[in-house]
């Protein structure tokens, strides 16, 4: 995509559908006059009247203390510059949503038009009674440290200048883990500071207090080492003055143990690098490009140490990794500020963290074996689910223990289990698939790339490294529409009418003859197939020329269904496919099956169905957890239907004691797991949350996963195909950009499990 089309597209993401990326959402009911009268007049009057008895009502009664206020002035926006208030509102509410995905945290941003330290203080003191914390953004120093110094010092509620602490608590956090890899003491090592703004005065103040000492500090600004016998340094740098007569980089960097860079791209040669000493400690953060190319890095020293900013590197000093958690343990027990104890606690959450086994689910969406604790592992990933159950309980308990909370928590289990609740709003799953088919994407088919958004979705997923496409249809129509939407790439465009791929067509018509002479194909009708797009696809994966294919957006499902069945056929030992649904809900990832194939299966077929299904609920880093569906609860029908369900649970029981699976159960009682547990303790599934949904038949199953997409807005991947000898992915009709776009991880996805299997 040229320079020109992402930046349109940008500007579409932000424009379309509606301006902006956060909205206010009622959390009441509001559908009748009786709800109206309690939420305003006169009902509203009663929690103002509490409120005004007791101010700390506000906090039972209002959302203050889960809303965060992102404040900026625009003055330091991050590789922009003082670009001013207006123009920083996006990646203020940027900042925003990051809040609400990764911790569940509301935001109000607020954009201050002053840079005058005053009257900017003034102004967030004005507004806070509305919020639980502030977390200032993007104000350039020395302003910064003042704004927040007395901020903090003016308010009774967490106030963090993120640019500041953010970066300081991540790398802290890795710099420890670092050190103990290269066996060395916080307290004796060289560290040398490239930069010396806000953020890079606020990292060198954490590792102070982590054990660096002043003196074997040195930080450089754009003039070079900051010494004592320079003029005119602003308190903050003044701070870290060395009395060394050295000047340069190069001379700070013989001998010295750690390199901190929070300055510019490409300023650290091979030569600085080989200067330093044994097994160093080099995290190069300069955004978007580091100080030392990564590669250049590793191949210069092999027993470095290295952390960027950057997430197509190990080691990823990432923000996120800290505000949201932050905010989240300070709101959850109402202190009255984030202080050094609660930062520190953080950091040691975070050190603690990458030490421990890896979820698998995180080794799935990194596409690693096993993630361990080494040099190319020192800080946790920013898709890690234990993220929140761990730093939110860290600083609320440092709060706790240092003074400033009041509202602490008494059981943590309760506290922690709700924290891994709030998650089922966030929809990480998709942005895991996207990254897992990132580290080895795979030839996908496109067999309807003439379809113009069948065309945008492979587009999309060759620029983001998801696969390699194959585009089918018609040539003419294909380049057009790549002319249109600036798709520039040299990827292969393939027509299965043209004469051009007539040796190849031959090829594959007899194949299939060969392969279904007996079932009455002829050599004519096998060529006369080869002229149709899904044919002539299958069979390019059948004979490896592609890894997977993507159908089904312009036609209906059975009619793409069968050329799968009749030339990939199904795996060996599978009797029957069937298809599941990954429903992106309020309470996290739902699996569904099956959702498009089989009309009213057996119990036999329904048990097959729920093994399939788990295998791929797995394949997904999930641990399935399954409910057999039906309009019945263990029993209280003789129905056939009901029947069917309760002898495939039986089945299941018997033959795989393993599966954490049960029924037959109604829908309420699968999701809701109080009441199961009150009704029906004796349920494999009481006390679990459901994942995982099999139902007794098509129409209850589709039906579902319809209502749910159009009614909820729930997005969905899928229908996936399951039981197939080959990834082949089957789209529903009309299936919209991003649909496609899922669907193509998964089947690269699907291909890489598959390589795999042959690889062992």
């Amino acid at each position: 995509m040229s320079k020109q089309s992402k930046r349109i597209e940008a500007l579409v993401y932000h424009a379309k559908p509606t301006p902006g990326k956060i909205k206010v959402v009622p959390t009441k009911k509001y559908a009748s006059q009786r709800d109206l009268s309690l939420a305003y007049s006169p009902g509203v009057a009663e929690p103002c009247l509490e409120i005004e008895k007791d101010v700390e009502n506000v906090y039972k009664y209002t959302a203050k203390g889960n809303l965060v206020a992102v404040i900026s002035n625009g003055t330091a926006v991050l590789g922009l510059g003082n670009i001013g208030p207006e123009a920083s509102k996006p990646v203020m509410e940027g900042k925003g949503l990051l809040f609400k995905i990764f911790a569940d945290i509301d935001v109000f941003d607020i954009e201050v038009d002053t840079e005058d330290v005053d009257a900017f203080i003034e102004t967030v003191k004005n507004i806070a009674p509305t919020f639980g914390g502030i977390n200032l953004e993007d104000i350039k120093a020395p302003e910064a440290f003042e704004i927040e110094r007395r901020l903090k010092e003016e308010l009774d509620i967490p106030v963090m200048h993120d640019d500041q602490h953010g970066t300081a608590i991540i790398s802290a956090a890795a710099l420890l883990n670092a050190l103990e890899l290269a066996e060395k003491s916080i307290g004796e090592v060289s560290i040398v500071v490239s930069g010396a703004g806000a953020a890079a005065i606020s990292c060198t103040r954490l590792y102070q207090a982590f054990g660096a000492k002043r003196e074997n500090i040195i930080m450089l600004d754009s003039k070079g080492v900051i010494r004592d016998d320079r003029d005119n340094l602003t308190s903050q740098k003044a701070e870290f003055a060395t009395h060394r007569k050295i000047d340069t980089l190069d001379e700070a960097m013989v001998n010295a143990d750690v390199f901190i860079g929070l300055s510019m791209a490409d300023i650290v040669s091979p030569e600085m690098l080989k200067s330093m000493a044994k097994n160093p400690i080099v995290f190069a953060m300069a955004n978007p490009n580091p100080e030392i190319k990564y590669q250049l890095a590793i191949d210069t020293r092999d027993d470095i140490i290295m952390a960027t900013g950057r997430s197509d590197h190990p080691n990823q000093v990432n923000n996120v990794l800290g505000f949201p958690f932050i905010f989240r343990g300070a709101l959850d027990v109402r202190a009255t500020k984030i202080n050094e104890a609660m930062k520190m606690a953080a950091v040691k959450a975070l050190s603690r963290l990458a030490k421990e086994p890896v979820p698998e689910q995180v080794n799935i969406a990194y596409a690693e074996t096993r993630l361990t604790f080494s040099k190319d592992y020192i800080i946790p990933k920013p898709f890690d689910p234990r993220l929140i159950a761990e730093v939110p309980p860290a600083v609320a308990k440092a709060a706790m223990e240092s003074g400033v909370a009041k509202e602490p928590i008494e059981d943590w289990d309760r506290y922690k289990n709700a924290l891994l609740e709030r998650l089922g709003s966030d929809n990480k799953l998709v942005r895991m698939l996207l990254g897992r088919a990132r580290t080895n994407p795979k030839r996908v088919v496109f067999a309807e790339a003439d379809q113009l958004d069948v065309l945008k979705a492979a587009q999309i997923a060759y620029e983001e490294g998801v696969a390699h496409p194959i585009l089918l249809g018609r040539r003419d129509t294909i380049i057009d529409l790549m002319k249109e939407i600036e798709f520039d790439a040299d990827v292969p465009i393939i027509d299965p009418k043209s004469d051009e791929e007539l040796e190849r067509k031959n090829r594959y018509a007899k194949a299939y003859w060969k392969k279904r002479k007996r079932q009455g194909v002829t050599i004519y009708s096998a060529e006369k197939k080869m002229r149709e797009r899904n044919y002539y696809a299958a069979m390019m994966v059948n004979e490896g020329d592609a890894d997977t294919l993507i159908t089904g957006y312009s036609r209906s499902y059975p009619s793409v269904v069968k050329p799968m069945l009749a030339l990939i056929g199904m795996a060996p030992g599978i009797s029957r496919v069937a298809t599941t649904n990954v429903m992106m809900t309020q309470r996290g990832p739902m699996f569904l099956s099956d959702t498009s194939i089989n009309i009213d299966p057996t119990a036999k077929d329904l048990a097959r169905i729920a093994r399939m299904t788990c295998r791929v609920t797995k394949m997904f880093g999930i641990e399935p957890v399954t409910a057999m569906i039906s309009y019945s609860n263990f029993g209280s029908s003789e129905n056939p239907q009901a029947e069917k369900v309760r002898d495939a649970v039986a089945y299941l029981h018997k033959a795989y004691p393993e599966m954490i699976v049960d029924g037959e159960l109604q829908t309420d009682f699968a999701l809701n797991s109080k009441m199961l547990q009150d009704i029906f303790p004796f349920s494999k599934l009481a006390g679990r949350k459901v994942n995982t949904l099999i139902f007794p038949s098509l129409d209850s199953a589709n039906i579902t996963y319809k209502l749910l997409k159009e009614l909820n807005k729930a997005e969905s991947i899928g229908p996936i195909m399951m039981g197939m000898a080959k990834p082949v992915h089957i789209l529903q009709l009309g299936a919209s950009v991003d649909e496609i776009v899922n669907m193509t991880a998964i089947s690269v996805i699907d291909a890489q499990e598959r390589e795999k299997k042959q690889q062992k």
